[in-house]
């Protein structure tokens, strides 16, 4: 098989909706949610000019809040995927919880695109030992919240068994693929300064530096294997600001240069089951 090397480019529409989930609602905290409708036209503009389709994982919260925002982002063609209602984190609020949030999420979202969300990311990037069969039982067809591969995806599991003084039990594999993600590839941890009990969360790193990272990830991902996939995290208003969008634009560019094949992540979820499916074909004919 000819080699491929997938990106998508990912972000998290999050607006105000982390802020308010942590009761952070001051005026000020507000406002830099509110940045978010300043970037999308910014971010939307520079993909159209690198003609790259891509993933908003949101809140029904910010579809609700800022309707002009997610009219923008479905009016450019790009996939809208579930990303709670609130931006509340899924291992906090029970089953019953975590399922309402769902719902709630998933009927969001039709009514603004037609269609159910096929994809899912929780808030926070922290599943619940019920997040899986509640993603199955709603029609999900892939989650993005975990980080078991780099450049592969893979089948979630059911819970696994984790007593603490004894080897683990797995849990058996599931029809819900994960597309993988990583926190050294978001931004959110790299720029975003916070201060939060009990310390503080720097940010503020140099744009160019992060970019090193980011473009390296990709090329050992051409070094190490033919097909591959790679997902990098932003979120509008965070990576919109000036000097950090002129480093989205040299990302782009730079990938686009070492042949990357840029897709919506239910596009690149498509491919990889027809890589996979290949793949097994080409197995059971040796």
């Amino acid at each position: 098989m000819s080699k491929t090397h997938i990106v998508c480019i990912t972000f998290d529409h999050d607006n105000m909706s982390p802020y308010i989930s942590r009761d952070l609602a001051t005026p000020t905290m507000i406002s830099r949610g509110d940045f978010g409708v300043v970037a999308l036209p910014r971010i939307l503009d520079l993909l159209d000019r690198f003609d790259v389709k891509s993933t908003f994982f949101t809140p029904g919260h910010t579809i609700e809040t800022y309707p002009a925002c997610a009219e923008k982002v479905l009016k450019a063609d790009h996939e809208i995927a579930h990303h709670g209602w609130t931006h509340r984190i899924p291992a906090t609020l029970g089953k019953d919880g975590e399922e309402e949030e769902l719902v709630r999420g998933i009927a969001t979202i039709e009514r603004l695109t037609g269609r159910k969300p096929r994809g899912y990311r929780s808030p926070s990037w922290d599943l619940s030992e019920h997040s899986v069969d509640l993603l199955l039982k709603h029609g999900f067809r892939y989650d993005s919240s975990m980080m078991g591969h780099d450049y592969d995806c893979y089948f979630c599991r059911k819970p696994d068994q984790l007593p603490l003084e004894q080897p683990a039990i797995f849990g058996e594999e599931t029809p819900l693929v994960e597309m993988p993600i990583s926190w050294t590839l978001d931004d959110f941890p790299h720029f975003e300064y916070m201060r939060n009990f009990p310390g503080i969360q720097p940010g503020l790193m140099n744009a160019s530096l992060v970019l090193e990272n980011f473009v390296d990830d990709f090329l050992y991902m051409k070094q190490i294997q033919d097909w591959g996939i790679l997902t990098y995290t932003f979120h509008p208003h965070v990576i919109g600001r000036g000097h950090r969008m002129i480093m989205l634009e040299r990302l782009l560019a730079r990938l686009a240069e070492e042949g990357a094949v840029f897709m919506t992540m239910e596009a690149a979820l498509d491919a990889w089951q027809a890589h996979r499916a290949g793949t097994l074909a080409e197995a059971a004919a040796r």
